[in-house]
C-alpha cells in the first residue's frame, strides 16, 4: 500500500539556503524562516508585538538620521548564518548600508551574512520564545553580530526560564 507524503512529512526535508531561498512562495503573505535546515512557518505577530516593533523601529530611526550613520532598517530581510544552514528574518534589522557592496546576497536575495552589515538586531518575543533566547541568540552570537536584543515586553520567555 502506498500513502502520500503528508506536507509536514515534506517539510522535515532538511534544506539548505539556496534551497530555502529557491522554495520560498513569492508574494505570499505567510513568513518563513530557515532554523537548522528545517523550514519554520513564522506565526502572525499580534498587534502588541507589531505596536513595539513598531515603537522600537522610530526611535532607532530618530537616533539613526539624528547621528547621521549610514544604517538602514529593511523591512524585511534574512541574516544568514554561518553553515547555510539558517537563515533568519528579525524583527528589526539594523544594516549598516556601506558595508553593502560585501554582501554577495544582497541584491537579489535581501540577504545579510557579514557581522559588519549587522550592527544591531532586535527579536520581540512571542509564541516562538525559544527560537529568540536560544537559537538566534546562539547562532548571532557565533555569527559576531556586536549587537542583540532580546524585547520580552509580556515576559514569555522570561517567565518560562525563571520556573
Amino acid at each position: 500500500m502506498t500513502q502520500a507524503q503528508t506536507q509536514a512529512q515534506v517539510e522535515l526535508k532538511l534544506y539548505s539556503f539556496d534551497e530555502f531561498i529557491e522554495w520560498y512562495p513569492e508574494n505570499s503573505l505567510l513568513r518563513y524562516e530557515l532554523h537548522n535546515g528545517v523550514i519554520v512557518e513564522m506565526p502572525p505577530p499580534s498587534g502588541k508585538h507589531e505596536g513595539v516593533v513598531g515603537f522600537l523601529s522610530v526611535q532607532m530611526a530618530f537616533q539613526i538620521l539624528q547621528m547621521g550613520l549610514p544604517y538602514r532598517i529593511p523591512k524585511t530581510a534574512f541574516v544568514k548564518t554561518p553553515g547555510n544552514k539558517s537563515a533568519y528574518s528579525p524583527d528589526i534589522l539594523v544594516q549598516n548600508y556601506d558595508n553593502v557592496v560585501n554582501e554577495a546576497l544582497w541584491d537579489k536575495q535581501s540577504t545579510l551574512c557579514l557581522p559588519a552589515s549587522v550592527p544591531l538586531l532586535v527579536e520581540v518575543v512571542s509564541t516562538n520564545w525559544q527560537d529568540d533566547y536560544y537559537n538566534k541568540f546562539g547562532e548571532y552570537e557565533k555569527m559576531g553580530i556586536a549587537e542583540y536584543w532580546i524585547v520580552d515586553y509580556a515576559a514569555l520567555g522570561g517567565a518560562q526560564i525563571y520556573r
